[in-house]
């Protein structure tokens, strides 16, 4: 399998301090023919085999979704990513997340085949020695095997490295011996392989495959949750449990980078699953919309409700687009030859690098999908409330993403936090931008005429946004310094303003690729969206600025940076009414999301 084209290396968070030319990007319409026929039989497959289901499969009918998920393996959908020599496709991360969209419309057993494929079987494709390659990863790619990660107890969520299970090595030599229990874990009930995160010696910390054999594991009884109710969440006990020395994945007391860059994958990957659940409600919402009738009519007349399929087309959009940008920046660092790199072995250098956007991606995909699901449940009504319309599920489904992966709270508290950390360690010139941007705003003279053209009106809202974005990082470092990282409501307006700033230049390029490539309808109604787009990431940084910056600054100081906010956001008002109701009309003439 080839890799995904049309995207360049870059470093992670380069779109802070630099602009992008939109054909080092990749878009969803890079995607080959042969790419896209993969995705096609996905569909396929989860619209015979799984939404007829969905009901008995969220009553856990006996067997079922083991039977299923299987079948999804045998067809080559949960092994896109392992390596052909170990029964895989060899595929893209684009692609990967291609096929990930279509299982993610159903939400228990995406829950179960993307803990699997992801979170499950990456850390040991990229950890295990070859001998336990070899040894689980042909049986994981076929969805013969199903595996389980293990990283949250009972008193240690958000906070990983609290973890109290611990592993010792055996007087022999020859085992490790683990001891303590784990909570939330997906798949706990179905998976025969567990990859389990502990303390060693010394506050060290370690990672083990520990089949589900293992005298001494036990299977706690299930989980009863909001959600995702046919997917498998339980609590393990360990007690005794003897692991070969040879099935610790990476060196011994280095499994805290297994943990957190495992869980930078988990992040983009779940953004394909919430990519796929919002088309999902976008085309059950446009469908519903052209059938109710009221007061004579359709609803999808009504121009409230075409606004909002309008914001929630907008909303996949985005979505989509920061989502296959991040996912063709990895696929183009491993093709230059950079997997060689790592930050431990056996471990590629892209996990890390991108970390940043990893978490941009599942911020804004997850609350894009609630909000998606929150608005197709008011496009039906009354029975929007009911369990019979799969509206219903979809919204219950959808509120465990803010919490997988490490909290929104925790990711956005990551985002700015893992930028001053690459700027400390020079990664990153972004104290030599701020200095940059801060010296450009004194000299700056006043705004004149802005432009109304789509991608014009884009391209210098996103130089703006940047030089916001910098300005506002900068004045809260020379506020609080080293203790900007205590400032917790400080740093979530940054990351804010900084996924604001990576959505609208994301979907900015998009646009302006497709417009370079000629196709001219497509290209109109993208603008559409690049319009809309504009005026909500102003919205958005305008809060986060209006937010923080009265507890960075006061008296004059703060008038000047509010001043300086409002000629950085100063745009020409453009027919957003008129653009949503194109977009509206394109969702609903297919009944799905027209792109």
């Amino acid at each position: 399998m080839t890799q995904s084209p049309g995207s360049s290396c870059r470093h992670g968070g380069e779109f802070l301090v630099q602009q992008v030319d939109c054909q080092e990007v990749f878009t969803p319409e890079d995607f080959s023919s042969e790419e896209r026929a993969m995705a096609q039989a996905a569909r396929e497959f989860i619209d015979k085999e799984i939404i007829p289901r969905q009901e008995e499969l969220d009553q856990k009918k006996p067997g079922q979704m083991l039977e299923l998920a299987r079948q999804a393996g045998e067809l080559g959908f949960l092994g896109v990513q392992v390596p052909e020599e170990y029964g895989g496709l060899g595929g893209s991360r684009a692609l990967t997340c291609l096929i990930e969209e279509q299982i993610g419309r159903v939400g228990s057993f995406a829950v179960t085949c993307m803990a699997h494929s992801g979170i499950g079987t990456m850390p040991i494709t990229y950890f295990g020695s070859e001998a336990t390659k070899a040894k689980y990863l042909p049986k994981l790619a076929t969805g013969q095997w199903l595996a389980a990660y293990c990283l949250s107890e009972a008193d240690s969520g958000s906070d990983a490295l609290s973890m109290r299970t611990k592993a010792v090595l055996s007087d022999d030599g020859r085992h490790y011996i683990l001891n303590g229990s784990k909570m939330w874990i997906s798949n706990a009930g179905l998976a025969e392989v567990f990859v389990v995160m502990t303390r060693m010696d010394d506050n060290k910390y370690g990672a083990f495959v520990v089949e589900r054999s293992c005298p001494g594991l036990t299977i706690e009884k299930e989980e009863h949750k909001l959600g995702i109710c046919g997917s498998s969440t339980c609590r393990i006990t360990l007690e005794d449990c003897q692991v070969p020395k040879e099935n610790l994945l990476g060196e011994a007391g280095k499994g805290h980078l297994i943990a957190f860059n495992i869980l930078n994958l988990g992040r983009y990957k779940l953004g394909a699953g919430t990519l796929g659940a919002s088309k999902e409600v976008l085309h059950l919402s446009a469908t519903y919309a052209n059938e109710r009738i009221q007061f004579g009519k359709p609803i999808a007349q009504f121009g409230l409700i075409q606004q909002k399929l309008a914001h929630m087309t907008r909303q996949a959009f985005v979505t989509e687009s920061i989502l296959y940008r991040t996912a063709g920046m990895m696929d183009a660092l491993g093709q230059l030859g950079e997997m060689s790199q790592s930050i431990a072995p056996g471990f590629p250098l892209y996990v890390e690098e991108y970390a940043l956007e990893c978490s941009a991606v599942k911020v804004t995909a997850s609350e894009n999908l609630d909000s998606i699901v929150d608005e197709g449940v008011q496009i039906h009504g009354g029975y929007g409330f009911s369990e019979e319309f799969p509206v219903c599920r979809a919204y219950r489904d959808a509120r465990i993403n803010r919490i997988f992966e490490g909290t929104n709270e925790i990711n956005r508290l990551f985002i700015p936090g893992m930028l001053l950390r690459r700027a400390e360690r020079g990664k990153l010139p972004l104290l030599a931008a701020i200095g940059r941007v801060q010296k450009e705003l004194l000299e700056m003279a006043p705004t004149g005429a802005q432009p109304n053209e789509p991608i014009a009106r884009a391209e210098l809202a996103v130089a703006n946004l940047r030089r916001l974005v910098l300005f506002l990082a900068g004045v809260s470092y020379q506020r609080f310094g080293a203790g900007l990282m205590e400032e917790q409501e400080v740093l979530a307006g940054l990351a804010d303003a900084i996924m604001e700033l990576y959505k609208l230049e994301s979907v900015c390029l998009r646009v302006k690729k497709t417009a370079a490539r000629g196709n001219a309808k497509l290209a109109a109604l993208q603008q559409d969206i690049l319009v809309l787009q504009v005026d909500d990431s102003h919205r958005v940084a305008q809060t986060a600025a209006h937010t923080l910056l009265p507890h960075v600054a006061a008296g004059d100081d703060l008038r000047t940076y509010l001043g300086l906010v409002r000629r950085l956001l100063k745009t020409e008002a453009v027919d957003a009414i008129a653009a949503g109701r194109r977009i509206a009309r394109a969702t609903l003439d297919t009944e799905a999301y027209p792109f």
